[in-house]
């Protein structure tokens, strides 16, 4: 296990998460960043003490900059700031938590640094998983999942010598706030309906993203990027309960399941101690008091965001950055109030159909798709 760690996205839940683990663990922190949290970076800057924080947004760093310039902390900022936090020598790993497109960047030059990367931001391997896994191949970079359900596949993986020994793959799911409803009585939900999720606690976007199924579409595609498996190997189930992670399958039937508590700091442990698990003061799972574990398959046509991972998927090349781009845009209307619930799928629809796919995609390809979803999701709503 590594000493020094690197945070990409400190301020976000899964960053605070993190930022407790390290503490508990005893690891220095060589970097933090964030996008324009001042309040928030500057408290973990004067306890953490890193060598560098970075905010994203130029005039939020140079307030930072003011309020810390009585340590030694230098303050970066934008796109340079991130890659200069996902570099560092010091930090043997660095944890991608931030949140969108923003990550791959940032992602792609600490493999190129070949460190051990933490990985929270699924959107790096949905949007470019191709070129993620083949730059993390090729400089020997280690890709250590911090979401729950990858991190439960990962470690059921462990005894797994050969990957053609799997049938499928497993990912459960909450089903969210909204699970049982048809698409019709989702019509009238509200910002503060689908941020009332019943297992987790997670940032806006995310617990948007797994109201609609969005999330669940998203993690699909990550699990097929990270075990190079088709898409009819992975399945999502319902899991209403949140204690199975994720399971695998095996070609002679036998069945690995991963089970704990609903709490990210398990996983985010295991990323940053694997090989070797350290003692964790949460408390642990009890078999004799958690409820009856329940299944089912998720329903398509009231989450139709799920549906349109599917087909993206199977379209390949840049259609699932039109996706990603188009979900991230559509989300965030919807998180001002701007449109409404089922408008977040018909939006993400509408992209697929107007932005071109390119096959076998470079970087520049990704990211211009990126750009074109999300234009094609907020031209329309700029002119209503």
């Amino acid at each position: 296990m590594t000493n020094t760690i690197s945070i990409l996205g400190s301020t976000g839940s899964i960053g605070r998460q993190t930022l407790d683990v390290a503490e508990q663990l005893g690891l220095r922190v060589a970097a933090l960043t964030a996008n324009a949290s001042v309040d928030r970076i500057e408290q973990q800057a004067r306890q953490f003490q890193p060598r560098l924080a970075v905010l994203y947004d130029e005039n939020a760093a140079e307030e930072l900059r003011r309020r810390l310039s009585d340590t030694n902390i230098r303050v970066a900022s934008g796109m340079e700031g991130l890659l200069e936090a996902a570099t560092m020598a010091e930090a043997g790993i660095v944890v991608t938590a931030v949140v969108g497109m923003i990550g791959l960047r940032p992602t792609l030059a600490a493999i190129r640094a070949k460190k051990r990367i933490a990985l929270a931001n699924k959107e790096t391997l949905v949007c470019a998983g191709e070129l993620v896994m083949a730059e993390a191949a090729r400089w020997g970079a280690e890709i250590v999942p911090v979401d729950s359900e990858h991190s439960a596949i990962f470690q059921c993986l462990q005894g797994c010598r050969d990957r053609r020994e799997i049938r499928r793959l497993l990912l459960t799911c909450s089903g969210g706030p909204f699970y049982g409803k048809s698409f019709r009585e989702l019509e009238g939900m509200t910002r503060a309906d689908a941020l009332r999720h019943p297992n987790w606690t997670m940032g806006p976007k995310i617990t948007v993203d797994s109201a609609t199924l969005m999330n669940k579409g998203l993690e699909v595609i990550e699990a097929m990027r990270l075990y190079s498996l088709p898409l009819r190997q992975v399945q999502p189930v319902i899991h209403r309960q949140s204690i199975v992670h994720s399971l695998v399958e095996f070609r002679d039937g036998a069945v690995l399941a991963q089970l704990g508590t609903p709490d990210m700091r398990l996983p985010i442990r295991y990323a940053l101690t694997y090989p070797d698990r350290a003692e964790s003061p949460a408390e642990p799972l009890d078999l004799l008091t958690c409820p009856p574990l329940t299944f089912a398959e998720p329903d398509l046509e009231a989450f139709p965001c799920l549906r349109l991972a599917f087909e993206a998927v199977t379209v390949g090349g840049t259609a699932c950055a039109v996706l990603n781009g188009a979900n991230e845009a559509a989300v965030g209307l919807f998180l001002q109030d701007r449109v409404g619930f089922n408008d977040i799928s018909r939006l993400v629809a509408g992209a697929l159909d107007a932005v071109p796919v390119r096959q076998n995609p470079a970087l520049e390809d990704i990211l211009e798709a990126d750009r074109l979803a999300r234009a094609a999701v907020l031209n329309p709503v700029k002119e209503r």
